[in-house]
Parts: structure tokens; C-alpha cells; sequence
């Protein structure tokens, strides 16, 4: 998932334990039973939340969405981490990712190593959300493991469509929202995207040889990719990291509406608080190096980013009504 699926560094957030079982409000959400133990078949890549720089089930969001939340979670990272991994073939990858489509589909059940497609499953029919959100992340995924370079911006965001925006359609559709706040909700995730991109850009290149800067920007700046394994950023590179950073921040910009337009002000006050985290980000990739540091926010960044987006998303949406 590269970033977006994507915890709160230092922040109380459950998901990377099994909750409690919350009481439902209705009788619609029950408890999914699942496991975050290693099988097998999956490869970790040794990310967790704490790696990650944005909250998916932060305790902003409602306790009986949680278990479900973190069920997704799972999912994705479990998927994304046989994308990344260095000691399968793209077909093996391709295989095993076909595999966790059949199970999602339900046309395989119970095999070794594909608990967390079944208990997916079983979270998507109890919650009654579209499985096309999984379906685009396995999409996304199948194309890591072949595709390692991306022509332009327009590509680059027809990738982040598949592997950024369906966890943020996932949570409108869990919350009960509109598929109106699809558009919004698409610029942030493929925000949060980018910016992963950007912070690992020397670890995606040298580890698994993927360049996500848009290729023609890079030419135009006469940018070589081999320019990526520098221990410093040459001013070339810089112009790209920055370009593409003001992309990237009218993405953000593109996805403010969405914190009046949510009918769930707990999920709404979750998407300012990424909001703000991300524009905080935006500003430290601006003057910081990701090929000399990972850049990443403080723990006071990220606490001030959240209460800020709380306080804000209530505002905005008591002046909404």
C-alpha cells in the first residue's frame, strides 16, 4: 500500500492488536473474527502502522467500525507486502494475489495461507460494501509486480486510483456515505500516495528498481533515474521532488470539501486531521531530503495536525448545516 494503509505513528489507534468486541449499535455490523498471524504465503515486509504516516482506524473513528476497519487493513497490507517482495517472481506474486481474488470472490474458501482473504470476505458481506474496493487494490498489486515505471502524471494517477483511493471509498461506504464524496476522498488518498512515493523514492528504486516520479518530468529536468541512489538530492531531482510536490498539494486542496460533505463527523474529523498531516508533510518534503532521511513528521506534528483536525472538522460541519 505504500503509506496509505497507514497508521498513526504514536497516537493511541487499535488496529494492529485485536479489539475488543465491541457491542453493535444495530443489527446490521457483527464481530469479525479474524488473525493477524503470519501464514505462509504471506511476505512481510516489516512495515506496520508505526511505519506508516496516516491513521486508518485511528480512535477517531467509531469502535464497532473498528474490527472491520482492521480486518481491511490487514487485508491490504497483506496483499501489498507479496507486491513488494524481493523473493517472489512476478508470476509467483501474480499467483498468489489471483488466489486472494478467488477467495474474495468466494470461489475458493479455506485454503493455507489465505485466512485474511476469507475473513475480508466475510467482513464485506456483514457490512454489505462493495467487494470492488479489494478488487482494485489486488489490480493495483498484480501491476506492481510488473510495471516499475510510470510516462507521466496522468499515469501515475491512474495507478494511485487502484492503490490509493479504494480504502478512502472503502471508509465513505463503511460510514455510510455518498459515492458523491468519491471525487474528494480520490484526491486525498492519491495525496497521501504521492507523498509515500516521495519519502521512499531511493528505497522503492534501489530495493525494487519502481520509479513513481513521472518520467517526463524528469527528463524535462534532465533527471536520470540513477539520479535516485545519490546520498544527496542534486538540484535537478529537486525541481522534480518540487514540481511534483505542487501537484500534489492542489490534490490536497481538491479534497478539502470532503470534510463538510461527510454524514459521519467522526470519519469527517479523521480526514482533516490527514489532511492536515499531509499538507505538514507536503511542507517538510519541501525543505528536507528524502534521499539523505526518510522524512517524517514528529509525534507533536502529528498530535497537532489531529487535535487542529477535530476542532476544524467540527466547525465546518455545525456551519455546514
Amino acid at each position: 500500500m505504500n503509506g496509505l494503509y497507514q497508521g498513526l505513528m504514536d497516537l493511541p489507534s487499535p488496529i494492529c492488536h485485536a479489539p475488543p468486541e465491541p457491542k453493535p449499535t444495530d443489527g446490521r455490523i457483527r464481530i469479525v473474527r479474524h488473525t493477524h498471524l503470519t501464514s505462509a504465503i504471506e511476505t512481510p515486509s516489516g512495515k506496520d502502522q508505526k511505519y506508516e504516516n496516516f491513521p486508518v482506524g485511528s480512535w477517531l473513528l467509531p469502535a464497532h467500525f473498528r474490527p472491520h476497519i482492521a480486518t481491511f487493513y490487514w487485508f491490504a497490507r497483506t496483499i501489498d507486502d507479496i507486491a513488494d517482495s524481493d523473493s517472489l517472481t512476478a508470476e509467483e506474486k501474480i499467483e498468489r494475489l489471483s488466489l486472494f481474488e478467488a477467495t474474495l470472490k468466494g470461489e475458493v474458501s479455506g485454503n493455507p495461507g489465505y485466512e485474511r482473504g476469507d475473513a475480508m470476505r466475510s467482513s464485506l458481506l456483514e457490512t454489505e460494501i462493495s467487494i470492488q474496493h479489494c478488487l482494485d487494490l489486488i489490480i493495483a498489486f498484480k501491476r506492481d509486480a510488473t510495471k516499475f515505471r510510470y510516462p507521466d502524471w496522468s499515469s501515475l494517477m491512474d495507478y494511485c486510483r487502484y492503490s490509493a483511493a479504494p480504502v478512502g471509498r472503502y471508509l465513505i461506504d463503511l460510514h455510510g456515505g455518498s459515492k458523491t464524496n468519491y471525487p474528494p476522498s480520490d484526491a486525498l488518498c492519491s495525496a497521501l500516495q504521492i507523498l509515500n512515493h516521495l519519502q521512499d523514492c531511493r528505497e522503492d528504486f534501489e530495493k525494487m528498481n519502481r520509479v513513481y516520479l513521472p518520467l517526463d518530468i524528469m527528463q524535462k529536468h534532465k533527471v536520470k533515474v540513477d539520479d535516485l541512489s545519490r546520498d544527496v538530492t542534486s538540484e535537478g531531482l529537486r525541481d522534480v521532488i518540487q514540481e511534483v510536490l505542487n501537484k500534489t498539494e492542489t490534490l490536497i486542496d481538491d479534497s478539502k470539501p470532503l470534510v463538510r460533505r461527510l454524514v459521519s463527523l467522526r470519519l469527517a474529523m479523521e480526514a482533516q486531521s490527514i489532511i492536515n498531516i499531509a499538507g505538514c508533510l507536503a511542507s517538510e518534503l519541501t525543505r528536507r531530503d528524502p534521499l539523505a532521511e526518510r522524512v517524517r513528521l514528529s509525534k507533536w506534528q502529528y498530535a497537532g495536525s489531529c487535535i487542529v483536525g477535530v476542532l476544524v472538522a467540527i466547525y465546518t460541519q455545525l456551519h455546514a448545516k
